[in-house]
Formats: structure tokens, sequence, C-alpha cells
């Protein structure tokens, strides 16, 4: 498996109609209109508490879809099995804030773990992976270390490279740059629009605009229950 383009279309990798999301009985986005094509790089923004959480994990299926059509890399949100969301996640890759990783294994292993974990089964295949992702993300020859002793920066690469191990079609990035100073969200952003352009669609949740203006992106913004469509100027 290679990091090879992905094909440029029209064709969408989400679409949702008419949805509302629920967290528990609270309706947190209501008549939600959305459709993310293959290769788009969106900016998802939004306060503290507006929804873009929850939009994520309705995306990625951990909170179920109950209300309106939702499709996302080809799996019908509405009809989506507990048993089929590791397939649907096969195909996303996410990135969290807090990087996640587990502390008492080095960066490869890391890697391996979650390669594992979805079914690879060839070690030489995974060794070969580990390092073609390290290699996408600017981290060479860093498997061997600790997470601690890498820096926040550092961190979060290998948590984007974890998240493409499987080569998938979708990245959701839940304010991945929200821990990092400002020199190291440019590159970290820099980073996720670069996967975008290799054909990945990339949705990054974030409530910092300082970088917005210097992207070419659609911006769609959580507020007072709905998601509306901005240019990067108007976000800003």
């Amino acid at each position: 498996m290679t990091f090879g383009t992905l094909a440029m279309d029209n064709t969408p990798i989400i679409e949702l109609h008419d949805v509302r999301i629920r967290q528990q009985e609270n309706v947190v986005l209501d008549q939600v209109e959305l459709t993310v094509y293959k290769g788009e790089f969106l900016y998802l923004i939004g306060r503290t508490g507006s929804g873009k959480s929850s939009l994520m994990r309705t995306l990625y299926g951990d909170l179920p879809l109950t209300e309106g059509e939702g499709h996302v890399a080809g799996f019908d949100l509405r009809k989506l099995k507990r048993g089929q969301v590791p397939l649907l996640r096969r195909k996303i890759g996410i990135v969290f804030q807090d990087f996640q990783l587990l502390p008492d294994r080095s960066v490869a292993d890391n890697l391996l773990f979650v390669m594992k974990a979805t079914g690879w089964k060839d070690r030489q295949g995974m060794e070969r992976r580990v390092e073609e992702v390290l290699e996408r993300v600017v981290l060479p020859n860093k498997g061997y270390k600790m997470p601690h002793e890498l820096s926040g920066g550092e961190q979060q690469r290998v948590s984007i490279a974890r998240a493409l191990i499987n080569d998938p079609e979708l990245m959701l990035c839940d304010e991945p740059t929200g821990n990092l100073d400002p020199e190291t969200t440019e590159e970290i952003l820099d980073l996720l629009y670069t996967i975008s352009q290799s054909g990945r669609s990339v949705i990054m949740a974030t409530h910092d605009y300082t970088h917005m203006k210097k992207l070419n992106a659609r911006v769609v913004r959580c507020s007072d229950g709905r998601l509306l469509e901005l240019s990067a100027a108007a976000a800003g």
C-alpha cells in the first residue's frame, strides 16, 4: 500500500441532507446540509460547544444518525450497524487534539498496534508502511522514540501518521492544533493541506481562525444550532 495520488473528481465523500444531530435528548445541530468532495480541504469552525465535535462523531459513526440522510465513504449512516462501524473507520483517519498516543510504546509500536487492530498480518509489509507514513509526516528515523521524547508538534505528526496508516479516503481532524504553538500550528496545517492535495478529503475543526486566510479552502461554521457556509475572509 502506497501514498499514490487518489483520483481527483467531483465524487462526494460526505453527503448530509436535513440532518439533525443530538446529544442524548438535546438537539446540537439541526437542518444540516453538507457535501464534501474527494480531495477537498474544509475548515469546520465555531465556538467550543457549538457542535463541531458532535458533527465529527456523527461522521465516524460514534453518534448514531437517526434523523435526516447521511452518507460517508460509501456508508449509509442511517443504516449503519454497530458491526459496520470498524469498516467505516478503516476509510477514515481521525486526529485528535490530545494526540492519544500510547505512552508505554515507541512511535513505531504505536503505529503497529493500530495496524494489528485493523487486520494487518504481513510483518514486513507493516514495517514498510510504518516507514512510509513516518516519511510522509517528515519524521523519518523517529520510530524508536518514545512519545515523551518528542515535542508536541512531533507527537501530533505521529498521530497524523497513525491516521494515514490505512490509506484513508477522509481525514477528520478535531482541533488538531489546539495544544500547539503558532509556528507548529502552521507546520501541521501545511501538512494536512498537502495530504488533501493527494486526493484525501480533510475536515479540520478549529476555533483558531489565525491561519485560515492563508489557504483557499471552504469554511463552514457551527453557530446557533446550524451549519453555515462562509468565505475564509468572513470567517476571520
